[in-house]
């Protein structure tokens, strides 16, 4: 009996989720398609069923990440979807430089985990990664466009998204904590000037 298309759609999201996971560990190139459905419970035939090849898959893992909501992930932070203007624009930039996402290398944000693995990738993976940060970016300017005009407000999201990003992928490649800290502390504290 074949299986229904409700199935085959949570068997597909259940493959991305576990490469996700896997990508962000290891790389593109150092996870086998065996390992993804290994790591789903499912046998490498069955990938083809879903995917033509393993770069497909790792665009779908990019994309998933724009509909991620860290109160599912972590929910101990702050964080209300329901927030407007530049409450929500700190409110992202304090979850995104927390140290739940820092400690947290599976639900990483693609951005931090993957960009130089993307910057050798194919355009379908180019794609995804832009459209993450065009989507984050937007966020992050929220409340500003009011006050300041939507190129302005753009300007804004995008630096603040390039300062986000980078002050993590910085943290993430140091092993002193202290400075670790600082880093993220110094980056948080100027993604808030900007906003206000």
């Amino acid at each position: 009996m074949p299986y229904s298309a409700e199935h085959k759609q949570r068997t597909r999201a259940h493959i991305v989720d576990c490469a996700r996971v896997l990508f962000n560990r290891k790389g593109f190139a150092e996870v086998s398609i065996d390992e993804i459905m290994a790591s789903a419970g499912l046998t490498r035939g069955g990938f083809y069923n879903h995917f033509k090849t393993k770069e497909d898959l790792y665009v779908e893992a990019v994309a998933a990440y724009r509909d991620f909501n860290p109160h599912e992930r972590w929910p101990q932070l702050d964080f209300d979807p329901a927030r407007h203007g530049s409450a929500f624009a700190r409110q992202m930039v304090d979850v995104y430089l927390s140290q739940e996402h820092l400690d947290d290398i599976e639900g990483h944000c693609p951005m931090i985990a993957l960009p130089s693995d993307v910057a050798r990738a194919g355009a379908g993976v180019k794609r995804a990664y832009h459209g993450l940060l065009e989507r984050m970016a937007g966020m992050l300017a929220q409340g500003a466009e009011a006050s300041a005009g939507a190129e302005a407000a753009r300007q804004r999201g995008l630096a603040l998204a390039a300062l986000c990003v980078g002050g993590m992928v910085l943290a993430r490649t140091i092993e002193d904590d202290a400075f670790r800290e600082e880093i993220r502390a110094a980056a948080r504290a100027t993604a808030h000037e900007l906003i206000d």
